[in-house]
């Protein structure tokens, strides 16, 4: 009898279906053991093939495959695909993976789901300077379940790197300068993505702590370019967010494009097979950043791309993004004897003991669901979240009692390239955020200044030359009470290989602000921006600063209520603002010099420019309010801590003086006096963001023990050290409310 094409293709995926469930209908007790039953069945090819990952397109960091993958994808050659992007396209490369291959393994889909799917928040260092890691957690369970709904089950996120120089283009894809900050934001955003680590529900993705490590340290500020730092100051201040986020249960890491002490991250025992899997003991998997296997070559430490393979899977690497190196190379180094088995079982378990946990042999469609994907999207409650997020974000710097705004009998001269920017207003990696899902400044103050009570003008262009429009942007400034000017960084300068060497504001847009200036109406900045500009010329021209960051989808809306008053601002700086580049790296947890102060009066010969304060223009930790805060009564439950004993509390009486309600980040800070090595003046060890009435007060408490003391000592030991301390708490790293107490030895 002959069946019909169509006939024999339903009975081929039937068969296919039947032979997969037959496999897993009666699975084992345990993953582990799942595991283990399914590498019985592979074949060496099979198992290379759960260590190839591929793009489906032309991607922001390098090319696309030209040649098609769907016959290494029917043969089990390709374990993960990355920038598959919906239900219906995510099922259809799921199909021929399942249906197609001898053992049905189904695909890990991967994507860059930084700030937002759809819902797009405000950039992760916007984020950070909320303080806010309740709402950080919730923003990325959005994410998640946004993404999850369209078929990813991976996101490439979080970047936990601490960065301390702003010419970094990527340093807005972080928590900023402090590994305190930087570990309990990794948590949040750990636990956002991934609940509590089950994946029972479709609302929970894998995620991918990043860039492993040291990655924010590149010299000059140049992205994917080289590091040089001490295994000292890489363990205390570039590893915490990252054994933060393995702690939290992150399923997977992303070694850095950079090198380390001489050695490529991507292939560094050191970092991914030591620290990593021996010390903190992670059981995830690691993931190549793009094509970062093939670019050893570039890095000049392997010989050609079967060397490049060889190196970095042994060194620790599982998947290889890109490269096409794993692929042709893993399985001929097993049979030469150059990789063990063993080795290779252990990638290959990981990735499918990650691919069990998602559910995705039980159900290899359970996140590619068309319908669920309709309605996901942009829920009104979801859009309240990152409206939320993104108010919360903001750091007013600046304010000479023109904010905030009236809503009656005021005329507004909203001003700037960045006031009605959909797409700038999203900022880097905007996932599937679509400029018409944007409300921009503009669409909301117009709701509440109607009329000819709002005079807009473009003003001109964040980059180039052109001034045309300048003097419409002054007479609509004339005619009006207040003027509101965006300006400040759009999406194609910051975000990754966006390094700058000038951080002034770009194009006319200085002399934009002057040309305001003069019209000699009060002048409200509002700054957009993925990093700390400078701002030392600006910041006489203007009455007020905001700093909105690239606040997302319902950034106009957020900007709004900040403006109006809706909105209390309560952003404090996750990073130290520079008076200039040429005090970068600026940061306030710094050593002292030998000679930090004058020796004497009018003597020169201490630690300064001569040209500039050492000083920053806005310290970490800053940010102010509509109504004030005052610190005293602070006192310690003891004067001495000992090792093994109770923990010192720290409480401080914290007072809202002001008009009006408002919230303030209490912070934490500790000074080791002396150490086996040099410690830094401050450090970071508590806050808590609370809300106060006016003539509200509240004792805030803090708790210290001896390990949040330790340190990486002389002898490269971790552990705390006997001594005088300082404790100090205020609303910024400048805190200036102290007392000593003593660490003891246990007896």
């Amino acid at each position: 009898m002959r069946i019909l094409p169509s006939l024999r293709r339903l009975v081929v995926s039937l068969s296919a279906i039947a032979l997969g469930a037959a496999l897993f209908a009666a699975p084992a007790a345990s993953v582990e053991e799942r595991v283990k039953e399914l590498l019985g069945r592979m074949t060496l090819e099979e198992k290379v093939g759960q260590l190839v990952q591929y793009s489906s397109r032309e991607d922001m960091t390098g090319p696309a495959t030209a040649s098609s993958i769907a016959p290494q994808m029917q043969s089990g050659g390709v374990g993960s695909m990355l920038n598959i992007v919906g239900a219906a396209e995510t099922r259809k490369w799921q199909k021929l993976a399942v249906e197609s291959s001898r053992l049905h393994i189904p695909l890990l889909f991967g994507l860059d789901v930084i700030h937002g799917y759809r819902t797009i928040f405000p950039i992760p260092l916007a984020s950070a300077a909320s303080w806010d890691l309740e709402r950080i957690e919730k923003a990325e369970r959005i994410a998640a379940t946004e993404a999850a709904a369209a078929g990813i089950n991976w996101t490439f996120a979080p970047m936990v790197d601490i960065a301390r120089d702003p010419r970094w283009g990527r340093i807005a894809e972080g928590a900023g300068e402090d590994p305190y900050l930087g570990s309990a934001i990794a948590r949040a955003r750990v636990h956002g993505f991934q609940g509590d680590g089950s994946f029972a529900t479709t609302e929970t993705i894998l995620a991918c702590a990043k860039h492993f490590a040291a990655y924010g340290a590149a010299q000059a500020g140049r992205d994917y370019f080289t590091t040089d730092v001490t295994e000292r100051v890489l363990r205390e201040v570039y590893l915490p967010p990252f054994k933060a986020a393995v702690e939290a249960g992150v399923g997977t890491l992303m070694p850095a494009f950079n090198d380390l002490d001489g050695t490529p991250c991507s292939a560094n025992p050191f970092l991914l097979d030591q620290v990593l899997r021996r010390e903190w003991g992670f059981r995830g998997f690691l993931v190549s950043d793009w094509a970062a296997v093939e670019e050893l070559r570039a890095h000049g430490n392997v010989t050609d791309l079967r060397d490049a393979a060889k190196k970095a899977f042994l060194a620790g690497m599982d998947v290889d993004m890109q490269s096409e190196a794993f692929g042709p190379y893993i399985a001929g180094l097993v049979r030469a004897g150059e990789i063990p088995p063993s080795r290779l079982d252990a990638a290959v378990g990981a990735i499918l003991g990650a691919k069990f946990r998602l559910g995705l042999f039980d159900d290899p469609y359970r996140f590619s669901n068309e319908e669920r994907e309709k309605t996901a999207m942009l829920h009104p409650e979801s859009l309240e979240a990152a409206r939320d997020l993104a108010r919360r974000s903001m750091v007013l710097l600046k304010n000479n009692g023109v904010l905030p705004l009236r809503t009656a009998d005021l005329t507004v001269a909203l001003v700037g390239p960045l006031a009605d920017a959909p797409l700038h207003q999203m900022g880097t990696w905007r996932g599937q955020g679509r400029k018409e899902d944007v409300v921009t400044v503009r669409t909301a103050l117009e709701q509440i200044y109607p009329g000819r009570r709002l005079h807009y003008a473009y003003g001109c262009d964040v980059r180039g030359n052109d001034t045309q429009g300048i003097e419409k942007a002054k007479r609509a400034a004339v005619d009006s009470d207040v003027v509101v000017v965006a300006v400040g960084e759009d999406v194609y300068q910051t975000g990754e290989s966006t390094s700058r060497t000038s951080l002034d504001l770009s194009g006319p847009q200085l002399a934009l602000l002057k040309e305001l200036n003069s019209a000699g109406k009060p002048i409200v900045l509002l700054l957009m921006t993925g990093r700390p500009l400078l701002l030392e010329a600006v910041e006489p021209l203007v009455d007020a600063i905001l700093v909105a960051w690239h606040p997302g989808t319902m950034g106009g809306p957020a900007v709004a209520d900040v403006l109006t008053g809706a909105y209390n601002p309560s952003g404090h700086l996750p990073l130290t603002w520079p008076r200039s580049v040429g005090q970068i790296p600026l940061f306030y947890a710094h050593k002292n010099s030998g000679r930090p102060a004058p020796l004497k009066q009018d003597d020169p010969y201490y630690s300064r420019y001569i040209d500039s304060l050492n000083t920053p223009s806005y310290p970490f930790g800053f940010g102010l309010s509509y109504t004030s805060f005052g610190y005293d009564r602070l006192r310690l439950s003891a004067p001495t801590i000992r090792e093994g004993g109770a923990p010192l509390t720290v409480t401080a009486r914290v007072t809202n003086i002001g008009k009006r309600a408002g919230e303030e980040v209490v912070q934490l800070y500790v000074r080791d006096r002396v150490g086996s090595v040099t410690r830094p003046v401050r450090e970071l060890k508590g806050f808590k963001k609370i809300e106060l009435a006016a003539d509200e007060s509240r004792d805030v408490e803090f708790s210290l023990t001896p390990a949040d003391l330790a340190f990486w000592r002389a002898d490269m030991t971790f552990g705390a050290e006997p001594g005088d301390f300082d404790v100090f708490v205020g609303g910024d790293s400048t805190a200036w409310l102290t007392m000593p107490f003593k660490l003891e030895a246990s007896r």
